[in-house]
């Protein structure tokens, strides 16, 4: 994939940069494998905002995509190439050879035409997809399920990859895009290759109103704010926030806090960590 640039005509085109789309073979998607979105802007059931900043944005509708993999032996082709609202990657469409369709997610090297297919016969080729006990070693993977006939779940995101390190006994090591090593169940699916979409990360948007167009509303930093609305407010002109590191809205640190329980289940599959220790 390209990236596109533009001529500074106006202020916002200067420095935005926008897929070329160059692989997108399709303007519309099939509407049986899709599914209505409901904006929630960041509340949860109870009608409370969990997740902050969010709300607007144009309307879509859920592509659903075929994480599980599981139509082993039934050769399947390559239909399209499409963009996907809902996620950073493409999508390509499948035509199975007993007539059902299903997305997956685009790893690099797919094209229209080829052919992909799932289960322990299957060759090492982007797309293929097979248990991790019949992936070779240093094999780049990704769509990783954590529990077997869970889905895949990890390795997802435009240009993510992830690598097969080791195998012993009931494990797997697998290397993950974050550099975090962690055993995963030997019995668990994955897909051959790198998520496609890779220079997703050079996007530019150019302008506050394209970010609004994805649901994201604005951020106002704490230090601006009045001190009864946030820790970090107050003073004559621009201060430190007078704290010995930042913290969120309700005084909870922000920067260096680890979130993460010290007694959770799944520590002990963790071998390495992502931060190297």
């Amino acid at each position: 994939m390209a990236i596109k640039k533009y001529n500074p005509t106006t202020p916002s085109l200067r420095h935005m940069a926008t897929p070329s789309y160059d692989e997108i073979t399709a303007k519309s998607s099939i509407k049986s494998l899709m599914a209505p979105v409901k904006n929630n802007a960041g509340r949860n059931s109870y009608g409370k905002i969990t997740v902050r900043h969010r709300g607007g944005g144009n309307k879509k509708q859920y592509r659903i995509i075929d994480f599980l993999r599981e139509k082993d032996g039934i050769p399947a082709k390559v239909a399209t190439i499409e963009y996907d609202p809902n996620r950073t990657a493409y999508i390509a469409l499948l035509n199975y050879a007993d007539g059902e369709k299903r997305y997956i997610i685009l790893p690099v090297g797919l094209k229209v035409g080829d052919t992909v297919i799932s289960g322990p016969s299957a060759d090492i080729k982007p797309g293929n997809a097979l248990q991790l006990s019949n992936i070779p070693l240093g094999t780049i993977i990704h769509n990783i399920e954590l529990k077997p006939g869970h889905g895949g779940q990890l390795v997802r995101t435009a240009g993510g990859a992830a690598q097969l390190m080791a195998k012993e006994s009931v494990y797997a090591q697998v290397r993950l895009t974050s550099g975090e090593v962690r055993y995963i169940p030997i019995n668990c699916k994955a897909t051959i290759g790198q998520v496609g979409n890779i220079e997703h990360e050079n996007i530019n948007r150019g302008k506050a109103g394209r970010v609004r167009h994805l649901g994201f509303r604005p951020t106002v930093r704490g230090v601006v704010m009045n001190p009864n609305d946030h820790p970090h407010g107050g003073g004559e002109g621009k201060s430190p926030i007078g704290l010995p590191s930042p913290v969120t809205p309700w005084g909870k640190p922000a920067l260096g806090y680890k979130t993460r329980a010290k007694h959770k289940a799944s520590n002990k599959m963790i071998v390495k960590h992502r931060n190297g220790k």
